[in-house]
């Protein structure tokens, strides 16, 4: 199975809820085991919260998620307009007791690789992380035990 997703979203902190919702029911209904999907969620929201706050550009207030679900593995991208990432933004010695500043590690931790650019000839960051999917019931393919599957037909609005 293969679906993608893309969402601009306003730089607003309530839009951080509604990526990670989507991509809970994406992946629930293309069945995908319910620990990857909300580790993966997490992540998202780390990623979103990043844009959120940081993405703030001259001619944009809003930021964008892709997220691709291709065979078994899921790559998610999160794009913002703001200033871009600074060199110092990437240490990964952030303290245990810090509030802020450990949203990347979060995603390091959670995900099997991760990439972190700015974009080139434009202003703004991307994250884009990825991992391999487990699947509901175990049976190891798309779409096995899920929803969709049962009910006959892809809940998703776009398919690739």
């Amino acid at each position: 199975m293969s679906m993608w997703w893309c969402l601009q979203l306003r730089r607003e902190a309530a839009s951080v809820p509604l990526a990670r919702r989507l991509l809970l029911d994406a992946m629930d209904s293309a069945g995908v085991d319910s620990e990857v999907s909300f580790e993966l969620s997490i992540a998202l929201s780390e990623a979103c919260a990043n844009a959120v706050e940081h993405g703030r550009g001259e001619h944009s207030d809003a930021y964008c998620v892709t997220t691709y679900l291709d065979g078994d593995r899921c790559r998610i991208e999160v794009a913002d307009s703001g200033p871009g990432f600074h060199t110092s933004a990437l240490s990964p010695s952030v303290p245990l007791d810090a509030e802020s500043g450990r949203g990347l590690f979060l995603i390091e931790s959670l995900a099997d690789h991760v990439r972190v650019r700015n974009r080139p000839g434009r202003k703004g960051a991307v994250v884009t992380f990825d991992r391999t999917l487990k699947w509901q019931h175990g049976d190891g393919g798309p779409g096995s035990g899920s929803r969709a599957a049962e009910s006959g037909g892809d809940r998703l609005l776009a398919a690739g």
